[in-house]
């Protein structure tokens, strides 16, 4: 009964999120036409809401740790699910993403991704989606901002070994930035797929920041270490054990 509970609380949750994004979306549209500073308020504003209602409707608390970069940084992270996103862009003020080409026709999403910046490329093409990925970085990089990148591609599962692809090494050398590592232990709670969520503490860690100008495979090796070990030990905090 109480499982049963919990997923229709899940349901209705689920269900506003998604119409609050419609809602937001459209009474902040005519701002952020005028204005980009309030697209990223639009974004910060729904962020905010879904970890608000999160914690009362589910009992799933939010919390972010570490250093919250605000310089013009690269940040890495351990994406697990949805609600990993939502956490990080809440905190970090002018978020850009490396995102799906497919994703730029998501209604509302899409058009607000493109205002506040993000970087859409087609990665069914390897090469040339991270060649295009530093072209329009560069060509953007007269708005400021954290560029953030997931070095795993995808949601991850917890407990799934899953490769970093070289993608984040390549921005890192030619960006010529710090890199800011960010663990998570989010999908103990909230799913890759799926309506139930449970109840419990969300973490995402800001990790101490990878200086620009290292070589680029150990760049990658400190990386994946970095971030594998911290999103480890916030999963074993959720009482998360990995099998085997």
């Amino acid at each position: 009964m109480a499982h049963a509970w919990r997923w229709f609380r899940s349901l209705i949750f689920v269900g506003q999120m998604y119409l609050m994004m419609l809602v937001f979306g459209i009474v902040f549209t005519p701002f952020a036409l005028a204005s980009r500073p309030w697209a990223f308020r639009a974004v910060h504003t729904y962020c905010n809401w879904v970890r608000w209602t999160a914690r009362w409707m589910i009992g799933l608390r939010s919390e972010v740790r570490g250093e919250v970069p605000r310089d013009e940084v690269l940040i890495a992270a351990k994406h697990q699910s949805f609600f990993d996103i939502i956490m990080i862009v809440s905190v970090v003020p002018r978020p850009k993403f490396i995102m799906k080409q497919s994703l730029r026709w998501a209604p509302i999403l899409g058009w607000y991704a493109q205002r506040i910046g993000c970087v859409a490329v087609d990665r069914g093409q390897r090469g040339l989606a991270i060649q295009k990925m530093v072209d329009d970085v560069h060509k953007g990089r007269e708005v400021p901002g954290q560029l953030i990148i997931y070095p795993q591609g995808t949601r991850v599962a917890p407990g799934v070994d899953k490769p970093f692809k070289i993608g984040a090494g390549v921005l890192y050398a030619q960006l010529g930035q710090d890199c800011v590592p960010a663990a998570t232990n989010v999908g103990v709670f909230w799913p890759r797929t799926g309506i139930y969520r449970k109840p419990g503490l969300a973490v995402v860690e800001f990790l101490p920041r990878i200086p620009a100008g290292r070589p680029t495979a150990e760049f990658m090796a400190s990386l994946r270490e970095t971030v594998e070990e911290a999103s480890d030990a916030l999963m074993a905090e959720a009482g998360f054990r990995k099998e085997g």
